[in-house]
């Protein structure tokens, strides 16, 4: 089991410890449940779907990185397919604050890079700040996606986010986790801009058509991708490398351990992820950043 997961494991109900502890003992846990695992682990603690939710959240906010709050915050997103998805703050010292990933986003952007095609649900341990709800309208589930939060009861992005201006304010039609694939190309053949290509190739940016991906090869030789999300109140997008992050961060791994990334973007696009991505990168300690455009 990863030691970040030690402490609020040992805190769970002995149902749930036994139910989880063959999931959480690979140390390649990638921070979610499959529909299968859930249907198992609900059998065996005899917990319904919100309180499983809720009772992961403390094992959600364990993979929160907050060197400059100390504040860990968790969340779970339910996706259609019956996975649960992970998600917690993160933060990185010597970047701006404006590169923070917030736990709301977190949990969306995981699902979205797992293959998910559309949420249900996302519980929470605090409530989301205004950012993540304008984030989350972003979503095919727009405002009819459940918010659930500890001594609440449920209710919808809708009431959390009323009179909302969103994708179809401005007549979008292609939302954010709907399956694209924008058929761009590079001549490069290397692996990591490859993974970067992929990425580029399922962004979401359909008001700038800036659309750009990152990926990261870590000094493992293992490589995760990202990809940006664009929001049409621009100020809550989520850039690509910050989307590579996250499935670093979730799948066990260290953002300090990054030894090269590769971004790729359209050399002619309206906005570049270059500038951010390669500071952000250099504030985690890597110094072996390229840019690739198609």
């Amino acid at each position: 089991m990863q030691a970040r997961f030690h402490a609020p494991w040992a805190e769970l109900p002995a149902a749930l410890q036994s139910a989880l502890e063959p999931i959480l003992s690979a140390n390649d846990f990638p921070a979610m449940l499959t529909a299968e695992q859930v249907k198992t682990v609900k059998e065996i603690s005899g917990l319904d779907d919100d309180a499983l939710a809720f009772a992961l959240l403390p094992l959600a906010a364990a993979c929160a990185l907050t060197p400059i709050s100390h504040f860990m915050v968790g969340a779970i997103a339910r996706g259609k397919s019956g996975n649960l998805y992970f998600g917690a703050n993160m933060e990185f010292s010597g970047a701006p604050l404006q590169q923070t990933i917030h736990a709301e986003q977190c949990a969306v952007t995981h699902a979205w890079l797992r293959g998910e095609a559309g949420l249900v649900s996302i519980t929470v341990n605090y409530t989301p700040c205004g950012h993540c709800r304008q984030f989350m309208n972003e979503l095919n589930s727009g405002t009819d996606l459940h918010i659930h939060l500890p001594g609440r009861p449920a209710s919808t992005l809708g009431h959390y986010l009323p009179d909302a201006f969103g994708p179809k304010d401005l007549a979008i039609t292609t939302l954010l986790m709907d399956p694209v694939d924008h058929g761009y190309s590079v001549a490069e053949t290397d692996p990591l801009t490859q993974a970067a290509l992929h990425g580029a190739n399922h962004s979401h940016a359909p008001y700038s058509l800036s659309h750009s991906g990152v990926a990261v090869e870590l000094t493992d030789g293992t490589i995760y991708t990202g990809r940006y999300a664009e929001n049409a109140a621009f100020n809550p997008s989520l850039p690509p490398l910050q989307a590579a992050l996250i499935l670093t961060n979730l799948s066990g791994k260290d953002c300090g351990a990054i030894r090269r990334g590769v971004l790729v973007e359209g050399n002619n696009a309206m906005l570049s992820q270059w500038d951010a991505t390669n500071a952000t990168l250099a504030a985690l300690g890597c110094s072996d950043v390229n840019r690739v455009t198609f």
